[in-house]
């Protein structure tokens, strides 16, 4: 990863390279998930309260892709998004013969008569401005043993992520941190 991504600012995007996938791989999937979320939305973002950092969190897919070709070594900014599309973005079928899953946004906005929809592919972070902790944000990349990857029911990142099972040859993770909470963006600033 070599950009931090957002939904805050404008043409939020993503960028993340692989270098010489082993041809011994069928296929790749990727994912990018939070599990810092609040379960709930009732404190989210409201002047006269902070979310209680004793809150339950929920694990937030903000991507989901998968059916990656071995072939593919990288994966252009803003190839899968430019912002958060009023009512989601299309899918599953995304550029190049992949497939996008329905990232969590499609759950968070789906009491929205504004905003609610099937939310295919890319969506950046918007951690509240007012939670006390620090959202983590986890990069997976998977090598999987087939080339196109069977999944039961709806494309979410719960059902993608069963459907993995028995077919990862090998993953590795990476963790980011981001908060749009001014008090946390001082103190990561001050370290």
């Amino acid at each position: 990863m070599r950009r931090r991504s957002s939904s805050s600012g404008v043409g939020a995007r993503t960028i993340e390279q692989t270098r010489g996938s082993p041809r011994l791989w069928a296929s790749s999937a990727r994912s990018k998930v939070s599990p810092d979320v609040p379960s709930r939305a009732d404190d989210v973002n409201r002047e006269d309260r902070e979310v209680p950092a004793s809150l339950p969190r929920i694990r937030f897919y903000h991507w989901v892709l998968f059916d990656i070709p071995p072939p593919t070594r990288q994966i252009e900014a803003g190839r899968h998004s430019d912002g958060i599309v009023r009512g989601g973005k299309s899918g599953p079928n995304a550029p190049g013969g992949l497939r996008h899953g329905i990232n969590s946004y499609t759950a968070w906005f789906a009491n929205d008569a504004d905003m609610h929809g099937n939310y295919y592919g890319y969506d950046g972070p918007a951690p509240p401005w007012n939670d006390p902790l620090m959202h983590h944000y986890v990069f997976t990349l998977y090598a999987l043993d087939v080339p196109h990857l069977e999944v039961p029911g709806a494309l979410t990142g719960e059902n993608v992520r069963a459907a993995l099972a028995g077919h990862v040859l090998a993953e590795a993770s990476v963790t980011g941190t981001y908060s749009l909470n001014p008090r946390l963006q001082r103190h990561a600033a001050a370290q």
